[in-house]
């Protein structure tokens, strides 16, 4: 067959079969469609200028901090009344701004951030507008909101908040619990892209589906990446509970971009979306990773979309999730555009080569220092921390690596730990700056049970941790290939950044 661009290629049928029939039996948190070079050390970092520093103009820094400290007396992101009935009255007496732009919607356990990002640069390579909106953070608040990929300056999130302000403080008046932090924050988003006006909004959950105050809005395509278990306390004990909470966001006639889910995950999402008479592409069966190769900075994908095949396309992104993600995304973008319903055709290969290689995902296997080598990665639970583990070998070729951990206390640590330990020659246990920080000589003792006491080194401070981890890599020599891993929590990660000169 030729592709768009007329050269020959291969059929792709004839391996796509071998394809399904691996991602369809294959764990779906631990598989890694295998091809290329795994020996290849790569070379380069990620880009930076998507994360802001703070502002350099002092009146406006003091306004953001102004901000950040009225938005940091209300209920935290872990503390959760399960109720749209808050955000509901605030979008309705701010004029529903979340119902003035089509919008996709992306829930899961892991992998939401960085599918989010490689939809909105799908997205913008083919000239829309975009809003992009997910949580938490990495440095600064203001990257919680995006528009046309980079995040809003200081002076329009600080204009956002002042703008809804009173209507906040009207819900806060008439409901039982005010307004939270998570859902002031999602008030701006949705009347941000409403202002700018954005052609499209893509949209990350914060926990759950059903409840999270992203669910306002009607996503024309609903995204799930897989399912594992995290929040059980909130949202159920096994993946198909949370798998219940989560397909939430299937709206009426909406299409579906179903990741490698755990068999009754799936069985859940799948009737949940018969019962709303949406369509459902599946990751293995309608598109998927046809082959991935190790590439330098990141790897060389042949994907399968709705629409056909789309050949050599550069991620710079390590990792075989990462090119599960990159496959997720694109679906949803082709689904977007009619791509398999209205439309037979593929997305021009060439737009979408330019916005997969112009992807960046910071603290997700970022590199941010060399000589050694240190990498951060966001992976706060033990699915995240496997795929994070797998990534690392394939990209690396480590001959000792150390690990800086700082995890928070309500997640499932010794599972994260336990993730990592086949890896980490040593490990340096830290605790970052946020109050659900788990205790460093608490992490310390659950570290010594997964390693052993000596290969754990204790060091609360975060910037003693990383000079205790550079320290304890160089100890084979300038050239023996010795590496740092940062991870554990997205505020650890971004505080280690922070610390390296990043932001």
């Amino acid at each position: 067959m030729s592709d768009p661009n007329g050269t020959d290629q291969p059929d792709p049928l004839d391996s796509f079969d071998e394809i399904i029939e691996a991602e369809t039996t294959r764990d779906p948190d631990l598989a890694v469609i295998e091809a290329g070079s795994r020996t290849l050390r790569t070379q380069g970092g990620q880009a930076y200028a998507d994360v802001p520093a703070r502002p350099e103009d002092p009146e406006v820094d003091k306004a953001l901090r102004e901000v950040e400290a009225e938005l940091a007396t209300r209920w935290g992101e872990t503390k959760l009344e399960p109720s749209v009935s808050r955000i509901s009255a605030l979008m309705d007496v701010l004029g529903e701004p979340q119902r003035s732009y089509p919008s996709i919607h992306i829930t899961g356990t892991n992998g939401k951030t960085s599918t989010a990002r490689m939809i909105e640069a799908l997205l913008g390579a083919f000239e829309l507008r975009t809003g992009r909106y997910t949580s938490p953070h990495v440095q600064s608040i203001t990257e919680r909101i995006s528009l046309d990929g980079a995040p809003i300056s200081a002076e329009r999130f600080i204009e956002t908040y002042q703008d809804i302000k009173p209507y906040v403080e009207m819900v806060d008046s008439s409901q039982e619990y005010r307004l939270s932090f998570f859902e002031v924050l999602t008030g701006m988003a949705y009347a941000a892209f409403a202002d700018a006006p954005v052609d499209v909004a893509v949209v990350e959950v914060g926990m759950g589906g059903s409840w999270d105050a992203t669910n306002v809005i009607d996503g024309d395509v609903a995204v799930i990446t897989p399912i594992d278990l995290d929040h059980t306390d909130r949202l159920g004990e096994t993946p198909a509970e949370i798998a219940g909470e989560k397909g939430g966001i299937i709206k009426q006639d909406a299409t579906v971009i179903l990741a490698q889910q755990p068999v009754d995950a799936a069985q859940v999402l799948l009737k949940k979306a018969v019962e709303v008479d949406a369509t459902v592409a599946r990751e293995g069966l309608e598109f998927g990773v046809v082959a991935r190769q190790v590439a330098v900075g990141g790897q060389l994908l042949t994907l399968r979309g709705l629409g056909g095949e789309y050949p050599e396309v550069y991620l710079p992104l390590h990792g075989a999730h990462q090119a599960h993600n990159a496959a997720v995304a694109l679906a949803a973008v082709e689904a977007f555009f009619g791509v398999g319903a209205q439309r037979a055709e593929p997305l021009d290969t060439d737009a979408v080569r330019k916005a997969f290689a112009a992807v960046s995902s910071p603290g997700r296997m970022e590199v941010v220092r060399r000589s050694p080598t240190i990498v951060l990665d966001a992976a706060h639970n033990p699915a995240g921390a496997r795929v994070t583990a797998e990534a690392v070998q394939e990209a690396f070729d480590f001959s000792r690596l150390i690990g800086v951990v700082g995890a928070s206390g309500d997640k499932n640590v010794r599972g994260l730990l336990e993730a990592f330990e086949p890896i980490f020659a040593e490990v340096v246990v830290t605790q970052n700056s946020s109050h659900r920080a788990m205790d460093a000589d608490e992490l310390a003792a659950l570290a010594v049970e997964v390693f052993g006491e000596e290969r754990v080194q204790v060091e609360p401070r975060l910037p003693d941790a990383l000079e205790a981890a550079i320290t304890l890599a160089e100890e084979e020599g300038e050239f023996a290939g010795g590496g740092v891993l940062v991870t554990g929590s997205v505020i650890t990660v971004g505080e280690a950044r922070l610390l390296l000169g990043k932001g």
